[in-house]
């Protein structure tokens, strides 16, 4: 079976002032698979996601150039008149620290359905419920969705978010480092849930668990100084790295 790729990154390029914080990155990610993002803090890793999804729009004196090109409609979501709103509606993103909204479970989940004019109730709930399933979350929650969604633990939340973004039925999902605030229990529950996930949605997760990118993805990129060093398929990268650099950091060396 041939792999298709769901984004490009074609020579990008991202700035902070007069500081290069991206330099020359190509990248396919593979469609329906976990492409986790590794490397030591500083290195771009996060940086990358947001422009994916546009944050970098909201950073003052930030900009990113080269392409970032959304498959099969093969369209720049860099381009000058890209709708934020319409990549958003097609790549979610989830936080390091859980934000779920002071709303009951359900409307945090619905959300995105009522900003897209979903009103029909029944609908609603088939989607929030296909959600939480898909999130790992809907036995735990189930009987009771009116309940405040601060109500529920750290791990909950974080697995509400996912839920949140998975309803609006997004192409891409992108994990900034979405355990890492977590005791080893939620995290389980998060990354038991991924093999699912990624049947749906092709997802992109940033971590500084090496444990976690062998265990969870498909296909690992070592990151180091803005660039990309290498990406392989995980088991190969971690049993036997191409670059002396993906070593060193794999092996505790640096890092």
């Amino acid at each position: 079976m041939v792999e298709s790729s769901k984004l490009s990154v074609q020579n990008l390029q991202f700035f902070y002032k007069s500081q290069q914080v991206l330099k020359n990155i190509f990248l396919d990610v593979t469609e329906k698979k976990v492409t986790a993002l590794m490397g030591p803090s500083g290195c771009g890793k996060t940086t990358l996601l947001r422009c994916v999804n546009l944050m970098h729009e909201l950073i003052p004196e930030a900009s990113a150039h080269g392409k970032i090109l959304l498959q099969p409609q093969n369209v720049n979501l860099l381009s000058d008149d890209m709708d934020p709103l319409w990549v958003r509606q097609r790549v979610g993103m989830v936080f390091q620290k859980p934000n779920p909204f002071p709303k009951s479970l359900f409307e945090n989940v619905a959300y995105g359905l009522r900003l897209r004019g979903l009103k029909n109730k029944s609908e609603l709930s088939g989607r929030v419920e296909v959600a939480l399933k898909q999130a790992g979350l809907w036995v735990e929650v189930s009987d009771r969705m009116t309940h405040s969604a601060l109500s529920l633990s750290g791990g909950q939340q974080q697995r509400l978010c996912i839920a949140r973004a998975l309803a609006v039925e997004p192409e891409v999902l992108l994990l900034d480092e979405p355990t890492s605030a977590l005791d080893p229990i939620s995290t389980a529950h998060i990354e038991e849930q991924l093999s699912e996930i990624k049947k749906q949605v092709t997802v992109m997760m940033v971590t500084h668990n090496l444990h976690q990118a062998a265990r969870c993805s498909d296909e690992t990129v070592f990151m180091l100084a803005g660039e990309i060093i290498e990406k392989g398929k995980s088991q190969k990268l971690f049993t036997n790295p191409q670059d002396k650099r993906t070593e060193s950091y794999i092996t505790g060396r640096f890092g």
